[in-house]
């Protein structure tokens, strides 16, 4: 589909919020993700959708390379060829009622929509996330403007408490977990917080419909491909 472009600004140094227009945004869950075509570039980029309408997607995204460099570039009104809707997202029904949310970096984007969603459904969450230090914060006033609690670490200690994610939610209470960011991460807090979970995992596509398989893994119930059975994985099925 054809979106239109409608804001792209600048969050902090790396980071940047894009809104799109279009006649359907194609999403339906929580922690699904689009595959974006840029001009020059022969591969789609694989952004997960921060958040949705039925006419407007939401994309908070990170500079990493050229193609993400080549997206600050773009301005309201260009139009862009996007495949969205795409993998599975997360099962609110399945989250308990203080599900605790999870983002490392440009894994924190995911868990607005997925915040959203929860308390749509009357549910309490609770964020966390994790930065490398305060410059590189993003999105927090959004997530506290909800009314929800915000657990925040930094490594070097310039904001919230000094360490990992980990380290920020010791001693909070809740029943599941949502997460969404680096795979250390995502392991540790596998090992940490023994309660049910999703996890939304990050591998390098090709079609990012499931045609390609190549970025397919092995879990406990045989192989699946991050792109059509994930991103989200359930904590029972995950093999590290």
């Amino acid at each position: 589909m054809n979106f239109r472009i409608t804001e792209n600004k600048q969050l902090t140094a790396l980071v940047w919020s894009m809104v799109l227009e279009g006649e359907a945004s194609g999403v339906v869950r929580p922690g699904q993700f689009v595959q974006v075509q840029l001009p020059g570039f022969y591969l789609r980029r694989p952004i997960s959708v921060c958040q949705w309408d039925d006419t407007h997607i939401r994309l908070v995204y990170k500079v990493v390379g050229e193609g993400t460099d080549k997206m600050t570039t773009l301005k309201a009104g260009e139009t862009l060829d996007i495949l969205t809707g795409l993998g599975n997202g997360f099962d609110v029904d399945a989250c308990g009622d203080r599900p605790l949310l999870v983002g490392g970096g440009v894994g924190l984007p995911p868990m607005i929509g997925l915040c959203e969603a929860l308390i749509k459904a009357g549910k309490h969450p609770v964020m966390a996330a994790g930065f490398a230090k305060a410059d590189e914060i993003f999105l927090q006033e959004e997530i506290e403007k909800m009314g929800v609690p915000f657990l925040l670490a930094t490594m070097d200690g310039s904001a919230g408490v000094q360490g990992t994610v980990i380290d920020a939610i010791r001693g909070a209470e809740y029943d599941s977990v949502c997460a969404c960011g680096p795979l250390p991460m995502l392991k540790a807090l596998y090992e940490h917080a023994e309660v049910p979970g999703q996890f939304s995992f990050e591998e390098r596509m090709g079609c990012g419909f499931g045609a390609c398989m190549g970025c397919t893994v092995k879990t406990k119930n045989g192989y699946k491909r991050i792109c059509k059975e994930g991103p989200v994985l359930d904590r029972e099925e995950i093999l590290w």
